[in-house]
């Protein structure tokens, strides 16, 4: 089945609407972020303004392909209206066939001459020729019709198929697109890492990364430390990387991700080195205190008054951590050994953790 026909006179507004998503990936917003230690671009920034790149373009291409999918139902609908319209063509040919041969039965085949003969009066010969004339007439009539409608047809199938072509190009680039950012993206997320490995193994962090962060306007006082994540080892556990339970609750999360601080609060510490690598303690009020550890970067520094949802570093794999995670923890000193169930602690304030 051929899904480029359209109805001629719905055909505009289907081609409108492809060659519109046919046309080229909007620009990548430029980068966000701010110098790192060697005064260019840092692993972080470049990391974050690939992420949102990411973003844009899975966005972009499920827009077009949902469009698409939607196009396709339309054209399978259209395909029916086409199938009439083609029958109505042939049924043209066959009105001309049977104009042809009444034509013919009723002397329209005729010379004039012979008619003038065979003509009982002159007003049978002049009935006979209007008769003639309206027969020429519809004959005219007929073939006209049917041509318009095969040209129009014609003209919209080759329309059609071109616009579906170019939406097919479009997305192909799109997937292209998606693919060449991932690539990058990996590559930015591993040199990020290695990074932080050399901060983690010196004890000394490196510069906070300035990121540019969309403005939000807040509407909860309490969020998840992450937005999208899977959690794996919870509070409590137990497991051979631990000298005795689990501490905190980890989120899996790839290297870069955005690391949010879960409430208003003030940044008490920023370390690098040990068991937890990279972290950051954040102060609340009540007596609380969140830990974000085995990060990649910061994105704060000590003393730093930080609001809900606010970035406060990247995720990474620093530390005693076996693979990319964030290690969120709830304590009531800033200090190990202080900890709470945090998945609970959140749930308090109105935030629960997807499993």
């Amino acid at each position: 089945m051929r899904l480029f026909h359209c109805r001629p006179h719905r055909v505009p507004v289907l081609l409108c609407a492809l060659l519109a998503l046919a046309a080229g990936p909007a620009a990548a917003a430029p980068d966000p972020g701010g110098p790192g230690d060697s005064g260019g671009p840092s692993a972080g920034a470049e990391v974050a303004q690939l992420y949102e790149d990411a973003s844009a373009a899975a966005q972009q291409y499920e827009t077009t392909r949902r469009a698409a999918k939607a196009h396709e139902a339309r054209a399978r609908k259209l395909e029916g209206l086409l199938a009439r319209e083609r029958r109505e063509i042939a049924a043209l040919h066959g009105d001309l066939g049977r104009i042809a041969r009444a034509q013919y039965r009723s002397g329209g085949g005729l010379p004039r001459t012979a008619q003038l003969l065979l003509a009982d009066s002159p007003e049978d010969l002049i009935r006979g020729q209007q008769a003639v004339w309206q027969a020429d007439l519809a004959v005219d009539n007929a073939v006209s019709k049917s041509r318009r409608a095969e040209a129009r047809l014609s003209a919209d199938e080759k329309k059609a198929a071109a616009a579906w072509r170019a939406l097919a190009e479009r997305n192909g680039k799109l997937a292209q697109l998606k693919r060449d950012i991932a690539q990058k993206l990996d590559r930015a997320r591993w040199k990020l890492q290695g990074e932080a490995d050399r901060s983690a193994a010196t004890g000394k962090c490196r510069k906070a990364v300035r990121l540019k962060q969309r403005k939000t306007r807040a509407t909860r006082a309490w969020v998840a430390p992450v937005k999208s994540y899977r959690l794996s080892a919870g509070f409590d556990s137990v497991g051979q990387h631990w000298a005795h339970r689990h501490t905190g609750q980890d989120f899996a999360v790839p290297i870069g991700t955005p690391v949010r601080a879960a409430g208003a609060g003030s940044v008490v510490s920023v370390s690098c080195g040990g068991a937890f690598g990279i972290e950051v303690v954040v102060q609340h009020s009540g007596g609380y205190y969140t830990q974000y550890a085995h990060l990649a970067a910061v994105t704060v520094t000590k003393g730093q008054q930080v609001r809900a949802g606010q970035w406060v570093g990247q995720s990474g794999t620093t530390g005693n951590s076996t693979g990319p995670h964030l290690h969120f923890e709830v304590r009531l000193t800033p200090n190990w050994g202080s900890e709470v169930d945090p998945k609970r602690w959140l749930k308090e304030r109105g935030v629960r953790l997807r499993p």
